[in-house]
């Protein structure tokens, strides 16, 4: 069923994105025997018991199980998810990969999103092999290279001359005046049950951590690894979960308090009024953690140490490298801990060198 967070409304599991109430949704089943009902696939099929879908239609490519990589870093050990290895080169494929699963069987072939590039680019994938007509309402200072691909995928772009929120808000208004259906990740409880698998994996890769990080601007992913290891302390799989830190952008804050100098690097979570925030909130709460923000000048400095390391991936995904840092020199992270950084998206999208 899906459960409205404000009000706790009961809904059946249809493509809807929010309550009677303007409050967001959640997916909420009763999971049992993680073991016994994992599939014998080497991709996000191996969870298809743990979803909301029933698997009879699905999207052609399938989201990895991505792998990790561990490396010392100062007094912790540091373990890089490498989501930015999925097909479409984002963790968002994911989310994505549910999406398009639902819209299937719903028989929903037109969608609208709004985005800054990565979940644009990741529907646009997926929706295309599904004959899913998908429109992308996108800022015109996106990067070129992103619409370039959108385009190659067929997308139709829509250009917004405003800010990130001026997108979403146009998306919105388009999708009601012509009858489209709206398919906004920041919205979307069927995106969140695709983000939960990355803590799946997490866990049947290293273990139960003791710190997961995560880049968060509409915070897809941070509930998702939040869900994640919540579903799998209620099956009795573990008995803890990890203490979730939520690393932003500075100058577009909503859960840490908002500097007046914005970080343009890091634009894939350049989001400051998520309709998820007080989940958001109610996750850092329930797991003991916190919220960094980050500013241009650190993103640039932990991508250079990432990409002399190996990992080519795009600045948005550095942002939890320099959280790491900061709160490793305060002595916020005990010597000796176990950090899981997810890195969210691949650095080959962009041609223009940052």
């Amino acid at each position: 069923m899906l459960k409205c967070t404000r009000c706790g409304k009961e809904y059946d599991e249809r493509f809807i994105l929010r309550c009677g109430c303007g409050g967001t949704l959640l997916v909420e089943r009763n999971y049992f025997d993680f073991f016994g009902n994992l599939q014998p696939y080497l991709d996000m099929r191996r969870y298809i018991n743990f979803l909301p879908i029933s698997g009879s239609l699905l999207p052609p490519a399938t989201p990895a199980i991505t792998p990790v990589s561990e490396l010392n870093l100062e007094t912790v050990t540091a373990i890089f998810k490498l989501e930015y290895l999925q097909p479409s080169g984002s963790f968002k494929d994911r989310g994505t990969w549910v999406t398009v699963s639902k819209l299937l069987e719903e028989g929903i072939d037109e969608v609208a999103i709004d985005s800054s590039g990565n979940a644009a680019l990741s529907l646009a994938l997926y929706s295309l092999p599904a004959n899913i007509n998908v429109h992308v309402f996108l800022s015109y200072d996106a990067r070129p290279e992103k619409i370039s691909l959108l385009q190659r995928l067929g997308a139709v772009l829509h250009f917004i001359d405003g800010d990130r929120m001026k997108v979403h808000e146009r998306a919105v208004e388009f999708s009601e005046s012509e009858g489209i259906t709206y398919a906004s990740h920041w919205l979307n409880p069927y995106f969140i049950e695709g983000t939960k698998t990355a803590a799946f994996e997490a866990y049947e890769q290293v273990g139960v951590p003791d710190y997961v990080f995560a880049p968060t601007g509409s915070g897809t992913l941070l509930l998702g690894l939040w869900k994640g290891f919540f579903e799998l302390r209620k099956m009795g799989v573990v008995s803890e979960i990890p203490r979730l830190i939520a690393v932003q952008a500075s100058g577009y804050e909503s859960l840490c308090e908002r500097s007046p100098i914005q970080n343009l690097l890091a634009d894939g979570i350049a989001i400051p009024e998520p309709p998820r925030r007080e989940e958001m909130k109610r996750a850092l709460q329930e797991t003991g953690g916190t919220c960094v923000s980050v500013d241009e000048y650190e993103t640039e400095n932990a991508l250079k140490w990432l990409r002399k390391a190996g990992f080519l991936v795009e600045p948005t995904s550095a942002v939890v490298l320099a959280a790491l840092w900061e709160l490793v020199e305060t002595g916020e992270i005990p010597d000796g801990s176990k950090i899981l950084l997810p890195l969210t998206g691949s650095g080959l999208k962009l041609t223009q060198g940052i």
